[in-house]
């Protein structure tokens, strides 16, 4: 029995691989074998269910902080378009149309390290209306907030709360020196502490290694996260990581797979690059993608939301 075998077994069992396993895994010469058992560990805990998210970019740009790969940080010329808070009359008529288009979730993202407390006060009470006159999932992705803001997410109905690690603990400090990985974890945390669901992945593709992101799927793993946005780089012109090396697709196929088997009963999402690998997305969704975002992506543009959930009913999964 090989080892891709072993490991499935293990993990419908209801076990945990480790790292070292995943590395056993990633380095399999028959990527077709693993990328088959990663579908089978999705289609046993997750069945056939894609679930769909959009996002409206509620604070564009100006943000403090130096991520390398960001287009919204004042640190880098980007030419972004930058606005300090969306009318509240806009986000609602998004959330009401990204409903109607087969949205499963609706989230608003600032740009920022936090949010002030007047901002967040404006974007509540959009939360409440969404909420009151639709059946969209409500998510929230505001930078790293204390206790007494995150509760105020959740007396607006916010069911979710989205805060990326990035990558690998052991790769972070090379991307960001702004902000640390475990003030993320803390917000993570208190999150979960208030009765959250976690939203939580990273960007592959930023020269970290195949080990850091096994490291980084296991830091996931360790979190317990319930949504797992799988970011391909896209590397932004006036950024420091804009002449990056992509990855192939192979081991961005590699890395959706080991990732299902980290995290198995999780909801593995398409995120931003997707528009780089069109080309591999049926491949994705048979490695283990369960969950995508749809519609305009924060500050790019991605597939239309009727033609993504016309794509995804075609492959097989119901939406």
């Amino acid at each position: 029995m090989s080892i891709i075998n072993q490991l499935e077994i293990k993990v419908i069992g209801g076990e945990l691989i480790n790292a070292e396993e995943a590395f056993l895994l990633a380095q399999f010469n028959d990527k077709e074998k693993l990328y088959q058992a990663a579908n089978r560990i999705r289609e046993f805990f997750c069945g056939n269910r894609i679930d769909l998210c959009t996002i409206v970019n509620a604070k564009s740009g100006k943000c403090s902080e130096d991520c390398k790969w960001c287009s919204q940080s004042d640190k880098y010329k980007t030419g972004i378009e930058t606005y300090d808070l969306i009318d509240s009359n806009e986000a609602y008529s998004q959330a009401m149309h990204n409903e109607k288009a087969g949205a499963h979730k609706f989230s608003l993202v600032t740009s920022g390290r936090t949010i002030s407390n007047s901002n967040l006060d404006q974007l509540c009470s959009i939360y409440k209306k969404v909420g009151k006159e639709s059946q969209l999932e409500l998510c929230a992705s505001m930078g790293l907030l204390d206790r007494d803001r995150l509760q105020k997410l959740i007396d607006s109905g916010v069911k979710n709360y989205h805060c990326n690690i990035e990558t690998a603990p052991s790769f972070f400090p090379k991307l960001c020196s702004t902000h640390t990985l475990e003030e993320k974890i803390c917000t993570l945390k208190t999150a979960r502490e208030l009765g959250l669901h976690l939203c939580c992945g990273g960007i592959i593709g930023m020269g970290e290694t195949l080990e850091q992101r096994i490291e980084m799927g296991i830091t996931l793993q360790n979190l317990g996260v319930e949504s797992i946005p799988l970011n391909i780089l896209n590397p932004i012109p006036g950024t420091p990581l804009e002449n990056q090396k992509p990855l192939s697709d192979e081991e961005i196929l590699t890395t959706i797979a080991i990732f299902r088997f980290l995290n198995p009963k999780a909801l593995i999402r398409f995120a931003g690059g997707r528009m780089l690998i069109l080309h591999i997305q049926n491949k994705a969704l048979k490695a283990g993608i369960n969950a995508a975002l749809i519609g305009d992506l924060l500050t790019t543009v991605g597939v239309s939301m009727k033609d993504d959930v016309r794509y995804f009913k075609k492959s097989g999964f119901v939406c």
